[in-house]
């Protein structure tokens, strides 16, 4: 009786175990000749004016279509250090410069932005804004805050003008973004449109910290809550999405400073499938696009091998923060404040 009653103890321990064990995304074999990571150049593209400044902290790209052609707005973490403005690039002198037709500088122009007070009335400890995307004249944006000292995000939503001339926050509407990991300065970084609803990203998902992450999901008109879409596990940082194409694929920044030792990665499922670069395999920082899908009710990691951005030397980090496509070129991408403000191009591979 005795050594059963050790037997149920034990199987009893076992089963309680394997029930707190995280999931993993689990890990497919490629396919026989099927490519792997390959790391791409990196190509500053020159600002001049306040956004070239180092305290600039770009924390988010989106495109505008205007009747004037397409522009690249510029989201500042802290518009107020620029007189409460959103900066915007046209997109013909961003070709014009990859291009060749043109080596000087480019001046983002400011866009007027009327907050109508949402920061300094309805948020406490307010942290600044961390992404942004526009469907038509409609605009969403993300902040950050620390109310009671606990990390908290925001959607926000507004108009812009036709002309560019100034970008109006709406005060009737605002949605609370609970945190996942509940790490300091880690909420949800990065938002799009997809189908009738408005999708926002948590910032940290790697399998130790976020076992079962979600994106959180909004009515586009009222920014009432609906139902939370799954997201895989992946390790390090989401720090900004692309728009998804017709078919619901869209990229992310996946980016790791090794002092983030607050998110505990795992084992990277990524690395072990695909391989690394050779600038990765020399350093522990991590600068990658990675690919998902929107699919059924689910965001999944797509088959497509990540790309990886050639690093610089001595371990010097990136943090990109902003993400935008440009055509079927590439990508663009911002940095916050570290190394400096940098406006970048990455070719597709």
């Amino acid at each position: 009786m005795k050594r059963l009653s050790i037997i149920l103890l034990i199987v009893t321990l076992v089963l309680a175990l394997t029930s707190c064990t995280p999931t993993t995304t689990p890990i497919t074999p490629l396919p026989p000749g099927a490519p792997g990571v390959v790391e791409q150049p990196v190509t500053t593209i020159p600002l001049s004016g306040p956004l070239a400044a180092d305290n600039a902290e770009i924390s988010g790209l989106a495109w505008a279509s205007t009747a004037a052609g397409d522009y690249l707005l510029l989201l500042p973490q802290y518009p107020g250090r620029f007189g409460d403005a959103i900066f915007a690039l046209p997109k013909a002198d961003l070709l014009a410069f990859l291009d060749g037709h043109s080596s000087e500088p480019l001046v983002p122009q400011p866009i007027p932005f009327d907050t109508a007070g949402i920061p300094a009335r309805q948020i406490d400890r307010f942290e600044g804004y961390e992404s942004i995307t526009v469907s038509g004249n409609q605009v969403y944006l993300t902040i950050e805050a620390r109310p009671g000292n606990q990390p908290m995000a925001y959607l926000v939503t507004g108009q812009l003008a036709d002309d560019l001339s100034q970008i109006t926050l709406d005060n009737q509407y605002l949605a609370e973004i609970p945190t996942q990991a509940g790490l300091e300065n880690m909420t949800d970084e990065a938002v799009l449109i997809w189908q009738e609803s408005v999708l926002t990203f948590h910032e940290a998902n790697g399998v130790n910290v976020n076992p079962q992450p979600v994106a959180h999901s909004f009515d586009p008109l009222t920014l009432q809550p609906q139902t939370d879409v799954s997201f895989p596990n992946i390790e390090y940082r989401i720090t900004d999405v692309a728009l998804p194409d017709a078919s619901g694929r869209f990229w992310a920044i996946n980016y790791f400073f090794p002092g983030d030792t607050k998110l505990k990665p795992a084992d990277d499922p990524l690395v072990a499938r695909f391989g690394t670069g050779p600038t990765h395999a020399a350093s522990p920082v991590v600068e990658r696009l990675v690919e998902f899908e929107l699919s059924d009710g689910a965001i999944t990691l797509t088959d497509t091998a990540p790309i990886a951005l050639q690093l610089l030397p001595d371990e010097e980090a990136r943090n990109w923060e902003g993400l935008a496509l440009l055509d079927a070129r590439g990508f663009l991408l911002a940095t916050d404040k570290y190394p400096h403000t940098i406006l970048a191009f990455v070719a597709r591979p």
